[in-house]
């Protein structure tokens, strides 16, 4: 090859070092695959924006542009709009959080204010702890400024408080490198998990104890389809600092997220805000003030969480009908995610590329884990998206080839090439099944 064809990385010598360590996001890679028509995502977790009103749309947005045209086009102050800020008060409320205005800052999406929040807090070498599996584009925004993140294993009740307890006891009482821990207590992304009313206030006494932030994410927590609400942990303790969205809820496109904090730390993310964007889009916060003020929302989002509902039957009934008994899964109360664990000699990482052949895709397990190694028997499969026809499809596809490789292994089982699953784990990544994936 010439070197006029060659292709060089001009900037390499240039690139911070926080930089070259990141990783780009699984979920973003696989968005354009996604969009083939004969590709079946389970990847994404996007909303079904189909099922907005169109009245309800146009008269949010007509609202913004004819009656506040002049408003809406122009630039606006870093903390948003007093109207907007009003608004999210309101919402917030209505989940049993009582916040004012000026502990309130709107953000570009909530993705936005976990950016805002490591800029804020982090170091180098500071401690973050988070739950393992966790949301891969808040590895993401924190791994920019180079913490140390540790992960604490849940189960079906959420974050373990044992094991948490045990990490902090390694980190010591009042460690000043110790900043926060992050966590999704409801409906969890990838794992679907909540967190039960015992491990929350267990978890408010821990930050107390041993002096970290609590940064509560709740992107997914109004889409509940069975059970009671559950209580956030900025209701529990003022001290949190809570991140919400209406993604989910309303129009992800209008990238409208916030953080509810102490006017201290608003005061501070104020500060970064301004050499991040300056300011948000005010047309973004009127359509979405207008829409929350104006329109019958409630009525959409049961729309919402009885559509998803279904959805989600349809995912685990397939699950139970198509899935090997070597494979398990999480069984959500609400949000948009299945985890599925597979026996640990099956790499789904690698899978992917025998599943996007047969016309399917979902996120591979190590993709939620800071080491990016960690989880490669698992996946995330969403089933937000797609109808519920499709979603059996899916996952039918998917049995085929999660059957195809334990199928491989249990031939070379049978030939005597390798040994049991048990004695894998304690081999080491050389051993001949670990390529089985």
């Amino acid at each position: 090859m010439t070197s006029a064809h060659m292709e060089f990385d001009t900037v390499a010598h240039k690139t911070a070092h926080r930089v070259q360590r990141l990783r780009s996001s699984k979920v973003r890679d696989l968005f354009s695959a996604a969009t083939s028509a004969d590709v079946i995502s389970l990847s994404g977790g996007m909303p079904d924006v189909s099922l907005l009103p169109q009245a309800a749309l146009r008269k949010a947005t007509r609202a913004a542009i004819e009656n506040e045209r002049e408003i809406a086009l122009q630039y606006g102050a870093t903390n948003g709009r007093i109207e907007t800020r009003r608004v999210i008060c309101d919402l917030m409320r209505d989940i049993g959080v009582r916040c004012k205005p000026d502990e309130v800052m709107p953000t570009s999406g909530a993705q936005q204010a976990l950016d805002l929040i490591g800029k804020v807090f982090l170091d180098p070498g500071d401690i973050v702890l988070m739950e393992g599996p966790t949301y891969l584009t808040a590895i993401q925004a924190f791994s920019a400024y180079e913490p140390d993140i540790r992960c604490i294993p849940f189960d079906d009740e959420g974050m373990r408080m044992d094991l948490l307890e045990a990490e902090l006891e390694r980190i010591g009482r009042h460690n000043p490198q110790l900043k926060f821990l992050y966590t999704i207590p409801n409906f969890q992304n990838p794992g679907g998990v909540t967190m039960v009313p015992e491990r929350r206030k267990r978890l408010i006494e821990l930050s107390h104890e041993y002096d970290f932030i609590v940064v509560e994410d709740d992107p997914y927590g109004r889409l509940r389809y069975d059970g009671g609400h559950m209580i956030p942990l900025k209701a529990l303790d003022p001290n949190v600092i809570y991140l919400g969205t209406i993604s989910k809820i309303f129009a992800p496109g209008l990238r409208i997220g916030w953080i509810v904090a102490q006017k201290d730390v608003i005061s501070r993310v104020n500060l970064v805000k301004q050499g991040s964007d300056l300011c948000g889009s005010s047309l973004d916060q009127l359509v979405m003030a207008h829409y929350f003020t104006d329109t019958p929302w409630q009525r959409t989002l049961q729309k919402f969480i009885k559509v998803y509902r279904a959805r989600r039957d349809a995912m685990l009934s397939a699950l139970d009908e198509y899935f090997p008994p070597e494979a398990t899964w999480t069984r959500p109360e609400g949000g948009l995610f299945v985890w599925v664990t597979l026996p640990e000699y099956v790499d789904t990482d690698s899978m992917l590329g025998a599943a996007l052949e047969a016309g399917v895709t979902y996120v591979p397990g190590n993709s939620f884990f800071a080491d990016g190694e960690t989880g490669k028997n698992s996946m995330r499969i969403n089933f937000s998206f797609e109808t519920p026809e499709n979603i059996e499809e899916a996952i039918r596809r998917l049995a085929t080839v999660v059957e195809e490789r334990l199928e491989l292994y249990r031939a070379f089982i049978d030939a005597g090439a390798i040994r049991p699953a048990r004695s894998i784990a304690t081999d080491g990544p050389n051993d001949a099944a670990a390529s089985l994936g």
